[in-house]
C-alpha cells in the first residue's frame, strides 16, 4: 500500500493504492497548517503504508521554481514525521491539470471540483508512479535521503 500526496499551499491531496499497487484511489484532503503533517501520518499508519509519493511541480521544460522548493521543504518535514517510511519526490507536471480534466468529464462543477480536485490530483500523482514502476521495473523520482547510515 502507497499514499499519494499533492501538496498544495491551501490543500494537500491524499490518494492510496490498493495492496498490490495496481490502482490509485481518492482518500481525503487534508487543510495545510497546523496538525497537516499529523493527519497524514495517521492516514499513513491506518493503511500501514510502506511508501510515501509526494508529487513534485516541475515546469513543462523540466526546471524547478519556487513551488518546487516549497513542496521540498514540506516533504523534508513529511519524511521527518514519517520515518522510517520512505518519501518519494516524483515528477507532477499537468497532474492538476489532467485531474481537473476528468472531474469536468465527470460532469462536476464549481465547488464541487474544487473541493476534491486536489484528492484527484493525488490520485494522478500515485497511479502516474504505480505505472512507470510497473513498466520499469524501477521506482521513478527520487527518495528523500534523511542523512541515516
Amino acid at each position: 500500500m502507497r499514499i499519494g500526496v499533492d501538496a498544495g499551499d491551501a490543500r494537500i491531496g491524499v490518494s492510496r493504492s490498493d495492496p498490490s499497487g495496481m490502482l490509485a484511489t481518492p482518500v481525503e484532503t487534508v487543510p495545510r497548517g497546523k496538525g497537516d503533517l499529523a493527519r497524514i501520518r495517521d492516514i499513513v499508519v491506518e493503511h500501514g503504508a510502506i511508501e510515501v509519493v509526494v508529487g513534485l511541480p516541475r515546469s513543462l521544460s523540466g526546471g524547478e521554481g519556487p513551488a518546487a522548493a516549497k513542496v521540498r521543504e514540506f516533504a523534508r518535514s513529511l519524511a521527518t514525521s514519517l520515518d522510517p517510511v520512505p518519501v518519494r519526490l516524483c515528477d507532477e507536471r499537468l497532474s492538476t491539470v489532467t485531474a481537473e480534466a476528468v472531474l469536468r468529464g465527470q460532469g462536476r462543477k464549481g465547488q464541487k471540483r474544487r473541493a476534491v480536485v486536489d484528492q484527484a490530483a493525488a490520485v494522478v500523482i500515485l497511479q502516474n508512479a504505480l505505472d512507470t514502476e510497473r513498466s520499469s521495473g524501477t521506482a521513478p523520482g527520487e527518495t528523500l535521503d534523511l542523512g541515516h547510515t
